[in-house]
């Protein structure tokens, strides 16, 4: 009896050192979160500001956060694309900054965003200081944001990946026949290509068209400013893209692609004796995350506010802070419509769509908004389809030259196994109250009356898109439906089509909210905040959300979105307005 008490006891004690131990381990989190945002980063003098591979540009506040499973990980710095392009600007007329040095070789932005940061960059070198650039494995998109560098120097080892754009289609129709799982397609759209997989064995005529259209419009933009910023001939440039002659360091500098190879410490003595400083001085660089904490305020408690609203990624139905979650979003507009600080909202839109019937809610709530304030719409990398659907409450809207925008078309997929299973001595009989009461099955698929119906919905949802869409931009239903039909169009095209109204960054957009509320004077406020360390932990609490971010960590997220898409019920709303494509440059 005496052990077994000893032993309880044990147990008891271990128990509580652990939970002791967990609120330790909290209280630390919470206390170097908090010591975190309140210091502030100085500025030296003679400093350079650097853009390193470190460096995380993010559309949104809600894509900035650390899990749990990131504490293993390398820091990343998340820095906000609008925060940015504020710091080179305020870096052009701040005297401790003497220039800009970007090193890195794999830049995580989006197309519009290294667009931006680009064109901020050039008005950067107006101010006769410098920009250089480094790489050592270079990836297209990091050599085309360096390209506008006054030098642009590569590692004797090292190399470019300067090869255009393609993209690569896959078709499962085949292999669903030969594995007896049946595909069943509802659409509306002939460049509905999100399903096109499922339905044929190979690209469409269509399909190729718009994706031909499309790939040439983003790279004929960003190769243009590639060889002029190089001062390299058109001509030459498509033959040194063609051949391939970045990956190899002495045929990128024959070919001018960079200045000079140079290993990265001479690099760093090369700026020092730009800066007149001895090989012995310490050359001081700071990054975009610290100079911009080196300054940054927090402005939501000012008056005459021009919100930002972000939302970013996939929508859906349901409430969540990751992604678009039409309840959370709903909640967030109506509080923006009732802040009197808030005098114009700007609706920045990065999204390839996702819930009809979420799409349709925010839509809902963005008009009424509209009915008390200003609302401008700023397209990021992606507006379309449920991402298009929700800009046409706006007064106005901005895309950037090579957003992808549009999509206008709906489709739904259901999948079945009722071959597969007779293959392998698998059948099922139905008992029902009515004709339609099993509407899905996976032995036996769709029942007639439900292809009826969700043809009919399918139908009925892409009227009502295009009906917003001709209210919204001021055209007939057959003229929307001539450019519709869920093709897929680049932010230039857009505008000559008439699907947006200006071609301009979040910044733009910001200007123009601004001027439409009549404010001279006035703040940025960026929602939704950012969620504190606190909230981070206890929301990785919660089992789901755990195994989702456990899952997510092994797999990667490309993966894990592929993954979501089998078996997230958020993911099968029936309806849907998607895009299929990911354009990574």
């Amino acid at each position: 009896m005496k052990n077994f008490l000893k032993y309880v006891l044990a147990n008891i004690v271990a128990i509580m050192v652990v939970i002791a131990l967990f609120f330790i381990f909290i209280a630390f989190m919470v206390v170097s979160s908090a010591i975190g945002d309140s210091s502030k980063s100085s500025v030296r003098k003679n400093s350079v500001l650097t853009l390193d591979f470190n460096t995380n540009i993010i559309d949104s506040p809600t894509e900035d956060q650390d899990g749990m499973f990131s504490l293993n990980q390398k820091q990343q710095s998340n820095v906000l694309i609008y925060d940015m392009l504020e710091a080179i600007k305020k870096a052009k007329t701040d005297d401790k900054i003497m220039g800009i040095s970007i090193e890195t070789d794999g830049i995580k932005a989006g197309i519009t965003q290294l667009d931006d940061v680009r064109a901020a960059l050039e008005d950067f070198k107006k101010s006769g200081k410098f920009v250089y650039a480094y790489g050592n494995v270079v990836s297209q998109g990091a050599y085309y944001l360096g390209s506008v560098a006054d030098q642009y120097f590569l590692n004797p080892s090292g190399g470019i990946e300067l090869r255009g754009m393609s993209t690569e289609v896959p078709f499962f129709k085949n292999f669903a026949d030969k594995y007896g799982i049946g595909i069943q397609v509802i659409r509306h759209g002939k460049f509905k290509a999100a399903v096109e997989p499922y339905m044929r064995n190979e690209i469409s005529p269509e399909n190729r068209e718009q994706l031909s259209t499309l790939l040439n419009d983003i790279w004929g933009q960003t190769s243009t400013k590639i060889y002029r910023s190089r001062k390299i001939d058109s001509a030459q440039f498509r033959i040194a893209v063609d051949s391939l002659y970045a990956i190899i360091p002495d045929l990128s500098l024959k070919n001018k692609l960079v200045d000079k190879l140079l290993q990265k410490t001479e690099y760093d003595n090369l700026i020092k004796s730009k800066l007149k400083l001895s090989e012995k001085d310490k050359l001081h660089k700071i990054t975009f995350s610290k100079y911009i904490d080196s300054y940054h305020e927090d402005l939501t408690k000012k008056d005459n506010q021009v919100a930002v609203l972000y939302a970013s990624g996939a929508i859906y139905n349901g409430d969540g802070y990751e992604d678009v979650h039409a309840e959370k979003f709903v909640r967030d507009i109506k509080k923006l419509a009732e802040n009197d600080k808030v005098k114009a909202v700007v609706f920045r839109v990065n999204s390839p769509g996702g819930s009809a019937n979420a799409s349709d809610e925010i839509l809902f709530e963005l008009e009424q908004l509209k009915k008390k304030k200003p609302l401008i719409i700023s397209f990021g990398d992606y507006a379309a389809s449920g991402g298009y659907y929700v800009a046409m409450g706006a007064d106005k809207i901005y895309s950037e030259p090579n957003t992808i925008t549009g999509s206008i078309g709906v489709f739904g997929v259901f999948a079945h196994v009722k071959e597969l299973a007779a293959r392998n001595g698998i059948r099922a009989d139905e008992v029902s109250t009515n004709a339609n009461s099993n509407m899905v099955s996976v032995l036996n698929g769709m029942s007639p009356g439900t292809v009826n119906i969700m043809t009919k919905s399918v139908e009925e949802t892409y009227k009502r898109f295009v009906y917003f869409v001709t209210k919204n931009r001021k055209k007939s239903f057959e003229q929307i439906d001539e450019i519709g039909g869920g093709r897929v169009w680049s932010g230039t095209r857009a505008k000559q089509i008439g699907l947006v109204d200006e071609l301009g960054s979040l910044n733009d957009a910001i200007r123009f909210a601004a001027q439409k509320a009549n404010l001279k004077d006035y703040n940025v406020a960026t929602y939704p905040k950012k969620i504190s360390a606190w909230e981070q932990i206890f929301k990785n609490m919660e089992g789901e959300d755990l195994s989702a971010r456990l899952i997510k960590s092994k797999i990667g997220t490309q993966n894990y979105k592929v993954f979501q898409q089998l078996t997230d019920p958020k993911m099968q709303n029936g309806v849907m307005m998607e895009m299929p494509y990911q354009v990574k440059f």
